[in-house]
C-alpha cells in the first residue's frame, strides 16, 4: 500500500510521483482534483514562506484531465507586498501544465484585533463522531481518492441527491514524509463538494469542475473538515457547486466549484 498521495522525488524537489490514492472516480487513469489541488497548498505554503502570514484564498483552475504521472510543481510570488503577496503556483506533467493557482497570503493581525464578538462567524453541524458509518463510496476502482480519505455524512448521502453536509479526513500525507497542513486538508476536502452533494445521476450525467476556489477566514484546527455542500444545476449545462466549511469548533470559510453539465 501507497504511503502517502505523493512522494518526492529525491533528484528533483520540484518533481513528485503521484500515487494511485490520487485516483479519481471518473477514469482510472485521470486523478481525482482534491490531491493535486492539495499538493499546490503544499507548495504555495513553502514559497518564500514568511513568519505571521497567512493563506486566505486559493484559487485553482483545472486545465484539464491529470494523469497518475509524475508532477512538476513551480511557485512564486507574483505580487510582493507588506500586508498582502500574491503567490502564482503551477503543476506540470511532461506535456504541460494540467492545474493553475493563484493564493493570497495576508499578514496576521498581532495582538487580535478587538471585534464585536456578535459578528464573528459561529455555529456548528453534527461531528464525524455522531454521523453513521459511511456507505460504500460510488467507484469501481479498488484503490484511489475514495481509499485514501475516511469520509462521514451528517445528512444526505452518495446515493441521496441533493444538499448534503460531509465530514472529510485525510488517511495520508500528501507528501510522504510530511505531516498535512490545515491548507493541505482542506483544499483535499473542498474538491468533493460537487461530489457529496451531487443532484444528477453518477452513471447518466458528468458533472465535472473546472474550477476550485477556497477562501478561508481561519485555518482548521484536528483532521477533519466539513463540508455543508449544495449543488446548483441548470439546464443549459452549466452549474455551481457551493460548500460552507467547518470543523469540530466551528465555520472556516467557504469553496466554490464551476461545473460541466453533461450527458455520459
Amino acid at each position: 500500500m501507497h504511503e502517502a498521495f505523493y512522494l518526492p522525488d529525491p533528484a528533483d524537489p520540484r518533481r513528485f510521483v503521484s500515487t494511485e490514492l490520487t485516483r479519481g472516480p471518473w477514469s482510472p487513469d485521470a486523478q481525482h482534483a482534491g490531491p493535486p489541488s492539495a499538493l499546490l497548498g503544499h507548495v504555495i505554503e513553502r514559497c518564500d514562506p514568511r513568519p505571521g502570514f497567512q493563506v486566505g484564498r486559493v484559487a485553482v483552475e483545472i486545465l484539464g484531465p491529470v494523469p497518475l504521472v509524475p508532477l512538476t510543481a513551480d511557485a512564486r510570488v507574483v505580487r510582493p507586498g507588506r500586508s498582502v503577496e500574491l503567490i502564482e503556483a503551477t503543476l506540470s506533467t511532461d506535456r504541460g501544465p494540467v492545474l493553475r493557482a493563484n493564493a493570497w497570503r495576508f499578514k496576521l493581525a498581532d495582538p487580535d484585533l478587538e471585534l464585536p464578538a456578535q459578528f464573528l462567524p459561529s455555529g456548528s453541524r453534527p461531528g464525524p463522531e455522531q454521523t453513521p458509518e459511511p456507505e460504500r463510496f460510488p467507484s469501481t476502482q479498488p484503490v484511489g481518492f475514495h481509499t485514501g480519505i475516511e469520509y462521514r455524512f451528517a445528512a444526505g448521502s452518495f446515493s441521496e441527491p441533493g444538499p448534503a453536509v460531509c465530514w472529510i479526513r485525510l488517511k495520508y500525507p500528501i507528501v510522504a514524509g510530511t505531516t498535512p497542513s490545515p491548507l493541505e486538508r482542506t483544499l483535499a476536502a473542498s474538491d468533493s463538494g460537487n461530489g457529496v452533494s451531487s443532484v444528477l445521476d453518477w452513471n447518466s450525467y458528468l458533472f465535472i469542475n473546472t474550477d476550485l476556489t477556497v477562501t478561508l477566514h481561519r485555518q482548521p484546527a484536528g483532521e477533519w473538515v466539513c463540508l455543508d455542500a449544495v449543488t446548483h444545476p441548470q439546464p443549459h449545462g452549466i452549474g455551481l457547486a457551493e460548500s460552507a466549511l467547518f470543523d469540530e469548533k466551528g465555520p472556516l470559510g467557504r469553496s466554490t466549484q464551476t461545473l460541466f453539465l453533461g450527458p455520459r
